[in-house]
């Protein structure tokens, strides 16, 4: 059995898929999930589930919502419910079963050693694995309302979100260097108007379109993105950035092979 976190959240066995409808008991599973094999509090969980202001019944509730996860999560052959009460709270067992989110952080550490080693498409087919894991945005929190503010799954989706930000800088900059600028160029472009303060996707767009031919192409880049953080940030553009323009400027022939410098790894 293979539970998805990256995306909307559900369980895969074999070729049937369940969703959990109810909001609270989302946020139930995906806290268990993010502590699979430890023990969760009742308090943690109602913090997760109401935040601050717990309702008079909060209690009760939370084994209500425990009750129906179990359920959920029954299945043919397995008498035991891997949702387990043992003091003082909850646990959820995963035994042989996989959660994609765990997969995930591993499959980019294999991409990041490559990378490493300057085994590019080696990385670049980790990188690429990992990307593919992701169906939507974390738990399905973009399109179905079911978002939570609780510290643990705010802590585990900032942690996963910086993760797969820089799993898509290394796959762009190991892309660069194996000479697919071009075809880079497409995806570069969506991941700055997605991460308009993230300078290093600029850069790689920068150095795709210039080695793409399209000089002042990459010059407009520069200038959006000195404009973007000018009006947000009241900053200039960084050094990285700043060097990379006057070189394309320059007509600087080295930008043509040079590598990029590559992402914090």
């Amino acid at each position: 059995m293979r539970y998805e976190m990256l995306g909307p959240l559900r369980v895969v066995d074999g070729d049937r898929s369940s969703f959990v409808n109810a909001r609270k008991v989302v946020i139930l599973f995906a806290v268990l999930l993010i502590r699979a094999e430890q023990v969760v509090s009742p308090e943690q969980l109602m913090t997760e589930i109401w935040g601050e202001d717990l309702p008079r019944r909060a209690s009760a509730g939370l084994h209500v919502y425990v009750s129906q996860l179990r359920k959920f999560l029954q299945r043919p052959g397995r008498p035991d419910s891997p949702v387990e009460t043992r003091a003082p709270g909850y646990v959820l067992h995963i035994g042989d079963d996989e959660i994609d989110a765990h997969i995930f952080p591993r499959l980019v550490d294999e991409g990041r050693v490559f990378l490493r080693e300057g085994r590019y498409e080696e990385a670049a087919s980790r990188f690429d694995e990992a990307l593919g894991l992701w169906s939507g945005p974390l738990l399905g929190t973009g399109g179905n309302g079911q978002a939570a503010n609780g510290p643990i799954i705010d802590g585990f989706s900032t942690w996963l979100t910086e993760t797969r930000l820089a799993c898509q800088e290394m796959l762009a900059d190991c892309r660069l260097h194996v000479g697919l600028h071009r075809e880079t160029v497409g995806t570069l472009y969506a991941l700055t108007a997605e991460n308009p303060m993230r300078e290093t996707f600029y850069r790689q767009l920068m150095l795709a379109l210039y080695r793409s031919e399209r000089q002042a192409d990459a010059l407009k880049v520069y200038q959006a993105a000195r404009r973007t953080l000018k009006e947000e940030l009241g900053l200039e553009p960084g050094r990285p950035l700043q060097d990379l323009q006057r070189a394309i400027l320059a007509g600087d022939n080295r930008l043509m092979t040079a590598p990029l410098v590559l992402s914090d790894i």
